[in-house]
C-alpha cells in the first residue's frame, strides 16, 4: 500500500474571540479526504507567541476530534501515529480559540499520511 504525506502548516497572526468561542484560522487550514482514500493523522505541532493560554481544535466534519492547548509562549508537540483512520469524504479542519483581545501568532504542523 502506498501512501503520501500531507501537512496543514502555517504561521498565522491572530485576535482572540473568546475561548469558547473556537473558528476557522485560514481556509489552508481545512482539507477534504478524497474519495477512495483513508487518512491517518500522524503529529500536530504548535507554538503560541502570546501571553495567554490558547488552543486549536481537530475536527472531522465539524466535530471535534482532538484538542491541542498550548500555554503562554509556550508550544505543544502530540505524536498522533496510527490512532485511527479518517474515512473518505471526510472534512479535516484545524479551528482556533484564544481569550477575547488576546493578539499574536500561531504556528500550526499537523501531519498526516493519505493511503
Amino acid at each position: 500500500m502506498s501512501s503520501t504525506p500531507k501537512f496543514l502548516q502555517g504561521v498565522f497572526s491572530f485576535t482572540g474571540t473568546g475561548l469558547t468561542k473556537a473558528a476557522p484560522l485560514d481556509p489552508s487550514l481545512a482539507y477534504q479526504v478524497p474519495a477512495g482514500m483513508t487518512v491517518q493523522p500522524l503529529y500536530f505541532r504548535g507554538g503560541n507567541s502570546s501571553d495567554e493560554l490558547v488552543y486549536v481544535t481537530l475536527l472531522r466534519d465539524q466535530q471535534p476530534m482532538r484538542w491541542f492547548p498550548m500555554g503562554a509562549k509556550s508550544s505543544v508537540n502530540v505524536p498522533l501515529r496510527v490512532v485511527e483512520d479518517v474515512d473518505p469524504d471526510t472534512l479535516l479542519e484545524l479551528v482556533f480559540a484564544a481569550p477575547e483581545g488576546c493578539t499574536g501568532e500561531l504556528v500550526v504542523d499537523f501531519g498526516f499520511t493519505e493511503f
